[in-house]
C-alpha cells in the first residue's frame, strides 16, 4: 500500500515554508520506510559511495578542507528508493497546489558521513538561479545521542544561527534553497542522511 501524507500535515508545511521559510518534523515518513531506507544504507559499503563534490557543472571539485560525506543518489526504479521519492513527489504535488511554486522535479541521494566528517556552511543554490527552490534532509541514524554531533545547524541571512537539529531517526527538515545558509558539524559517529532538493522546471540539470 502507498504512503500519503496527509492533508492537514502538506497545511503545516506550506504554512511554516510561507511564515519562516523552514520547518523541523520530528517525524514525517512512516517508520516501516524508514527502517528500510536504514537497512539499505547500512548495507552498503563504504567503497560504493562515491566522496562529495563541491559546485556544480564545469566548477564542480572535490575539496575535503569543505565537504567529506559519501553519496549515492537515489533510484526510483528501486525500493526502497521508490517509497521514498513517492513521497516526495506528494510533497511536491501538496506545496504546488498551496503555494503555486511550480516545483517540477525533485533529485535525492543518501548521504553518509564517516566519524570525523563534516560539511561547512553553505548554501545550496544561488539568489535568482532557481536551480534549487527547496531543500529537504531525512536523517536515519538510531540511538543517536548529543555527543556524537553532527547537527544540522541552520543560519538566517545575517548569519544569525536559528536552528540546530540532532540528526536522529525520523528527523526532516524543509527549508528555502537560496535563503538559509547551513553547516553539517563534525561527527563522531557514522551519519546518515538522505538530502534531495526540489527544482522548477527551467532550470538546469546537472549533478
Amino acid at each position: 500500500m502507498v504512503s500519503q501524507l496527509s492533508e492537514a500535515v502538506l497545511d503545516v508545511i506550506a504554512d511554516a515554508l510561507v511564515d519562516k521559510g523552514y520547518i523541523f518534523l520530528p517525524e514525517l515518513v512512516p517508520a516501516h520506510i524508514s527502517q528500510v531506507l536504514l537497512e539499505k544504507v547500512q548495507a552498503t559499503e563504504i567503497h560504493e559511495l562515491k566522496a562529495a563534490s563541491i559546485g556544480r557543472g564545469a566548477e564542480q571539485q572535490l575539496n575535503p578542507d569543505i565537504r567529506r560525506d559519501r553519496i549515492q543518489w537515489l533510484d526510483e526504479q528501486h525500493e526502497p528508493d521508490s517509497l521514498y521519492l513517492d513521497l516526495m513527489m506528494q510533497l511536491k504535488e501538496g506545496l504546488n497546489r498551496r503555494l503555486f511554486m511550480g516545483l517540477f522535479d525533485y533529485e535525492s541521494h543518501y548521504a553518509v558521513y564517516q566519524p570525523g566528517a563534516f560539511y561547512k556552511k553553505h548554501v545550496d543554490a544561488l539568489k535568482g538561479s532557481q536551480n534549487r527552490i527547496l531543500t529537504t534532509v531525512f536523517f536515519l541514524n538510531p540511538d543517536w545521542i548529543p555527543e556524537h554531533c553532527g547537527e544540522l545547524v541552520i543560519f538566517d541571512e545575517d548569519d544569525n544561527e536559528i536552528e540546530r537539529i540532532a540528526p536522529k531517526m525520523g528527523h526532516f527538515v524543509i527549508f528555502l534553497s537560496e535563503r538559509f545558509p547551513h553547516e553539517v558539524t563534525k561527527t563522531l559517529a557514522k551519519r546518515n542522511s538522505i538530502a534531495g532538493w526540489f527544482r522548477v522546471s527551467n532550470s538546469v540539470h546537472g549533478f
